[in-house]
């Protein structure tokens, strides 16, 4: 697969604010070689490098969805939570929006149990059986519900580890990507000029706070892991 085949173009990033990094100084001196200048006390992304690396990273997703890998996508954060959502959706992959719950993977034996005990009480909710026990038991139950959908509801169906995690904000999901680390699961992310670009597996220097920009990315990549699918 080469850049063209991925559609990745400096205009479309530009109007997207891909290009927008942080105010300079709070800059990471690790993302020198993906800062092009500054511009009136910001940092200014060089998108020539976040094209080479986008499409890198759509390289490696379209392969790995191609030997039928999972791809959970994680932005926790209120600008990526429902793009968060839209885009795995669209893609089939699981995904992490609402809030990391420390141990997510490296306790993978206790979280593995919870998609588990959610389709065990959506089913004695819709078949009624709520009804049946005592009331302070059945909020218990609603409550144990209302937890289990809005945390790790985005994987509910994941019955084993990862293999490529893709994450929207180093920053926000450091826990995650720390648990990454230990497990030895590549990680693909969206890299500020705040981030460190050397804990990720793949970086993709890019604006991850602007929405245009975080869709522009995770549409790519998404189409990157469909494409894929359909390829075997």
């Amino acid at each position: 697969m080469t850049k063209g085949y991925w559609n990745i173009n400096l205009e479309e990033m530009m109007e997207a604010g891909v290009h927008f990094g942080h105010q300079a100084r709070k800059w990471n001196p690790r993302m020198s070689p993906y800062i092009s200048t500054e511009r009136r006390g910001i940092h200014i992304i060089n998108l020539a490098k976040t094209a080479r690396s986008l499409s890198e990273a759509c390289d490696f997703v379209f392969d790995a969805a191609g030997k039928g890998k999972q791809f959970p996508i994680v932005g926790t954060k209120y600008q990526a939570a429902d793009l968060v959502a839209s885009a795995a959706i669209g893609a089939r992959c699981h995904y992490v929006n609402k809030k990391w719950l420390g141990g997510m993977l490296t306790n993978w034996s206790t979280t593995e149990t919870r998609p588990q005990k959610f389709k065990d009480l959506k089913k004695e909710r819709d078949t009624g059986r709520f009804n049946r026990p005592p009331k302070k038991e059945t909020a218990m139950l609603k409550g144990q519900l209302s937890q289990l959908q809005k945390y790790p509801g985005g994987i509910k169906y994941m019955t084993s580890l990862p293999d490529i995690v893709i994450i929207v904000d180093q920053q926000e999901e450091y826990t995650a990507i720390g648990e990454c680390i230990i497990l030895g699961i590549p990680t693909i992310c969206l890299v500020d000029t705040d981030c460190d670009p050397d804990l990720i597996d793949v970086p993709i220097p890019a604006n991850d706070d602007a929405r245009a920009s975080i869709r522009l990315i995770l549409n790519k990549l998404t189409s990157a892991i469909c494409e894929g699918r359909h390829s075997v």
